[in-house]
């Protein structure tokens, strides 16, 4: 081979190998891109607008990635005998058959199957009028934790059951509670055990909220 071919196959060599390094960084900085998810084990947050039940079709994986199906969280409320008569009435479609439910799954009780956390929300401003966390046993599913009152909502985090409840004074706006209290339970013996509380206190003043306070109180069970 002539000196001028060398030359021409050392730089077509040269070429290529920038060529694959460029590539390499690309489909680097792409994985980056696409990012992973939190902490969080499966979606907590509420949007401010209300959402559908899931579809019967859908199948999530759940841990080793086996298929489940899920719920009708709507049927599965109007079935549930501890779901008050005044939710069962509240729990209308918001629009287009859009009924103002979140539904969660995740492994809360240690289960071979997921469990479901259901939220009821108004359909006006998204605010929680009640929280269920359904266990599957055998072909049904049990209600196993229930919590009814006005701004609550709760969520999986990591296994546990994390519920919050917005504190409201007297003439305070459903935008601007003057707190919230944040409870953390966890399965127990067959039941859901408080674990942590907190209580958050909001500086209305300035600031438009602000956190002024938390007292954390000794742990102890809800029974």
């Amino acid at each position: 081979m002539d000196d001028g071919s060398r030359a021409e196959t050392a730089r077509w060599a040269a070429g290529s190998a920038a060529t694959a390094g460029l590539a390499a960084v690309v489909l680097f900085a792409a994985g980056c891109a696409t990012g992973g998810t939190g902490v969080k084990d499966e979606g907590a947050a509420h949007s401010d607008a209300a959402t559908a039940a899931p579809s019967p079709d859908a199948t999530p994986s759940f841990g080793t990635g086996k298929a489940n199906r899920t719920v009708d969280a709507v049927a599965l409320l109007k079935a549930d005998p501890k779901v008050s008569a005044r939710v069962k009435e509240d729990l209308r479609p918001c629009g287009r058959d859009l009924f103002p439910v979140d539904t969660s799954y995740g492994n809360l009780t240690g289960g071979s199957s997921p469990d479901v956390v259901v939220n009821v929300l108004t359909c006006g401003d998204a605010v929680g009028l009640g929280t269920y966390v359904y266990r599957e046993n055998g072909e049904r599913y049990e209600n196993v934790f229930a919590a009814e009152e006005p701004a609550v909502y709760a969520a999986i985090d990591r296994g546990d059951l994390v519920v919050t409840r917005q504190v409201y004074a007297k003439g305070d706006p459903v935008a601007q509670p003057s707190g919230q209290e944040v409870t953390t339970y966890r399965w127990q013996d067959g039941k859901f055990a408080q674990e942590h509380w907190v209580r958050n206190e909001f500086n209305t003043a300035v600031g438009g909220g602000e956190v002024i306070a938390t007292e954390p109180v000794p742990e102890f069970d809800d029974r």
